[in-house]
């Protein structure tokens, strides 16, 4: 079997006319890549049929599952395994060849995607690097379910992660994301992050034992007033951000910003 019939492309997306045109172009030579859209209302519907792709409509009902999840539940797949990927993100030459070769000998049921972030219009070469887990092989895993008792307004899986039965790999070739939407939507988009990232902090009541090791460090911290700035601090200076020039300093900024925010929805609950 070829690797464009090993591999189904899934692209959760609304309103991303921006984006949606460059990440459809960038798989075209896929075979098998399904659009869900949640009603979007810009011209998103439109560029997948300009590309002859196939869309599938989700309406989230504000309970589990979500997106993701619900997808894996209720589509009926071709391939042995599925790769999320965002709109803003993109696949490169190199990721192609490590993935299709991995594929095709692997014993793990998953695997870690690194990205190379573009910002600024700049491609940021050093701070944090950003990654996740975002290949499966179907019927191993699916992402983890958080009781969120009618307090989240994300229909999308973003900060769930992805239980796996197995072994979980690494792809070390990276892939790129890159979002052409503005500073003040990315700043937006955080805001809502940090409502959700506020939330879960309350809901789980200081049990972070099932957490990733990464997250219960993360929630472990979060409340002290340091946090943030110490994430400045070690993206900025100790991996080099400051490299990256402007950009390199905005993106490590809002880091602070963020996890500052997500302390004072904690604190004072305004969220």
């Amino acid at each position: 079997m070829s690797f464009d019939e090993q591999l189904t492309i899934v692209v959760p997306v609304k309103n991303e006319e921006r984006n949606l045109p460059g990440c459809l172009e960038n798989v075209k030579a896929f075979r098998y890549v399904v659009v869900v859209d949640s009603g979007s209302t810009d011209r998103t519907l439109e560029i997948a049929a300009e590309f002859g792709r196939e869309v599938v409509q989700f309406k989230w009902n504000g309970e589990f599952p979500k997106k993701r999840n619900w997808i894996l539940r209720n589509y009926k797949f071709k391939t042995s395994w599925v790769m999320f990927l965002d709109a803003d993100e993109r696949i490169t030459p190199a990721f192609c060849a490590e993935t299709e070769k991995t594929l095709a000998e692997t014993k793990c049921n998953a695997f870690i995607c690194y990205y190379d972030n573009w910002f600024m219009d700049r491609m940021l070469r050093h701070g944090d690097v950003m990654r996740k887990t975002a290949i499966l092989r179907l019927g191993t895993g699916e992402y983890e379910k958080i009781d969120e008792h009618g307090w989240s307004s994300l229909d999308m899986e973003i900060h769930e992660h992805l239980q796996v039965d197995g072994e979980i790999g690494v792809i070390k070739a990276r892939l790129e994301h890159y979002d052409k939407r503005s500073l003040e939507s990315y700043y937006k988009k955080h805001e809502e992050y940090a409502n959700w990232e506020a939330n879960r902090y309350k809901a789980l009541k200081g049990d972070f034992s099932k957490l990733t090791r990464r997250q219960r460090i993360k929630y472990g911290l979060i409340k002290q007033p340091w946090f943030g700035f110490a994430y400045f601090f070690a993206c900025y200076f100790l991996k080099l951000g400051i490299l990256d020039g402007k950009p390199g300093y905005v993106f490590a900024r809002g880091k602070w910003k963020y996890f500052s925010s997500i302390r004072r929805k904690i604190n004072h609950g305004k969220h």
